[in-house]
């Protein structure tokens, strides 16, 4: 059984190996990223912003994070397929779910998210407005949590429909004239 947190602090019970591996599955949706066009504003360091979509036992690496550059703003464009990107300019719009963080420095903190918005994504945008009052923010990991399923292109269908019989283009040889009666 997958080890899961509904409160909002830290983990105080053990997981156990099966627990790890089975949640480590859970968060592979890293492997589905396009990472050759996801993209990080405001990262101190280009391309820095790709290190922290990884596989769940490699989220305490601190070798690998992202921080920011001018101020404690950063924001991720993550493509699932080619989709027009998020600028600053966009986040005074409305999220379609926003969170409030803990400090979570083992990286076991799990925020659930409204299914009903995040169903049939092919692009997301993460927003990190500010953080816990430094001057940058520094991320080591985010986890993608979630079920993949291949996007199924239809292709541009051209059809005629007749909306109405044109008789000319109806010619009969012989008409038999038939009568039915419903009683």
């Amino acid at each position: 059984m997958a080890h899961r947190h509904s409160h909002g602090g830290g983990c105080s019970c053990e997981a156990g190996p099966s627990d790890e591996a089975e949640r480590g599955l859970e968060y592979g949706l890293f492997q589905r990223i396009d990472h050759n066009k996801l993209q990080c504003l405001n990262e101190s360091r280009e391309g820095s912003g790709r290190s922290v979509f990884r596989a769940w036992n490699e989220r305490n690496d601190r070798s690998r994070f992202v921080e920011s550059d001018d101020d404690e703003e950063l924001l991720f464009n993550i493509p699932y397929k080619n989709i027009p990107h998020m600028s600053f300019d966009d986040v005074g719009r409305e999220a379609d779910q926003t969170f409030n963080l803990n400090i979570d420095v083992a990286g076991n903190l799990e925020y659930p998210t409204k299914i009903s918005r995040f169903s049939n994504v092919s692009h997301l945008s993460i927003h990190i407005s500010k953080n816990f009052g430094a001057e940058n923010t520094k991320i080591y990991y985010i986890g993608l949590r979630g079920e993949w399923s291949e996007a199924h292109r239809h292709e541009v269908t051209i059809c005629n429909y007749e909306a109405a019989a044109n008789p000319s283009d109806h010619q009969m040889s012989k008409l038999t004239p038939q009568t039915h009666f419903i009683s």
